[in-house]
């Protein structure tokens, strides 16, 4: 008692310091774990614009097509027919993004034929809610899958995947667990949630203050606890092997281009791995036509919609 009293009212020279040290290293405390608390609330709940579109304007002739997720809601994506009984490409789109900035890419696998599938992520374009930056996303990307593969004018057993950073992610888990997903392309992918949180840490400027990337990971970690016995992707990435791969990687993304490098150099084969200057996101119209047509062609090499079984 006389300890903590001395404490709280210090009268001795050394008693003043210790009170004052502590007082400070509280406040350093409670600052850092207030700002990082700030910080993961911006990375996890993105700014929205969702864009409106007229389905019955738009080429190609998409439907929309509701689908059952995990947790019992529904989610909404848009359905673009190719050749009836051709494979599938799911096209997940990456974090901070939507299902109409890949409008394009659909377009083009569209024409070559393929059936071609998008929807928002939760808290991505029409989606509210809060993203896991990989986890939930991954469940539901599963149900989109699953969904998909209870029509009649698809083919149920072969799909492809591609997503970009965060959709990435979501694809290579899918892909080692699902033996429907016959070809996979990731773009700038990770192999952890926790690396993108590190990520958006890091652009943020905020990692000069020290503590904030720790309390950062923390926050996260106790937010998705129920997700606290997923490994990373690179555990299970064996399970892919005969699963033609494309990964490729951007020069203006070095973290994540670092993460897509190590997933390659994991991944069995058959495997490719492509650089590019910009990632697809930031692409101007005749670069991402350029990739857009590496995409289809890997897509038709791996998974031709005219080789089909029904």
């Amino acid at each position: 008692m006389a300890v903590l009293s001395e404490l709280r009212y210090p009268t001795t020279r050394l008693a003043k310091v210790f009170s004052g040290l502590l007082a400070l290293l509280l406040f350093a405390f409670v600052a850092v774990s207030t700002v990082s608390g700030f910080l993961l609330y911006q990375i996890l709940r993105p700014a929205r614009t969702p864009t409106a579109f007229d389905l019955t304007v738009m080429m190609g002739h998409p439907t929309t097509l509701a689908f059952p997720l995990e947790d019992g809601s529904m989610r909404e994506g848009w359905f673009f027919p190719g050749l009836r009984g051709a494979p599938t490409v799911i096209v997940a789109h990456g974090y901070r993004a939507q299902r109409a900035d890949v409008l394009t890419l659909v377009t083009a696998l569209q024409e070559q034929q393929f059936n071609a599938f998008l929807f928002d992520f939760t808290g991505h374009g029409t989606s509210p809610g809060v993203t896991t930056l990989g986890y939930k996303e991954t469940a539901e990307l599963r149900s989109a899958v699953q969904a998909i593969s209870t029509r009649d004018d698809v083919d149920a057993r072969r799909f492809g995947l591609w997503g970009e950073d965060m959709g990435g992610y979501a694809a290579l888990e899918i892909a080692t667990s699902d033996p429907r997903i016959a070809a996979l392309a990731v773009d700038n992918a990770y192999g952890d949630p926790r690396d993108m949180v590190q990520v958006q840490v890091k652009r943020s400027g905020l990692t000069a203050l020290p503590g904030v990337a720790a309390f950062s990971d923390i926050g996260f970690r106790f937010l998705n606890y129920s997700y606290r016995d997923v490994p990373p992707v690179s555990a299970n990435l064996e399970r892919t092997k005969g699963i033609p791969k494309l990964f490729i990687e951007s020069e203006d993304r070095p973290e994540l281009a670092s993460d897509t490098v190590k997933l390659f150099n994991m991944a069995p084969e058959p495997k490719q791995l492509v650089r590019n200057r910009l990632n697809y996101s930031d692409m101007a119209d005749e670069e991402r036509k350029s990739y857009e047509s590496q995409i289809v062609n890997f897509f038709l090499q791996a998974l031709p919609p005219a080789n089909h079984s029904r």
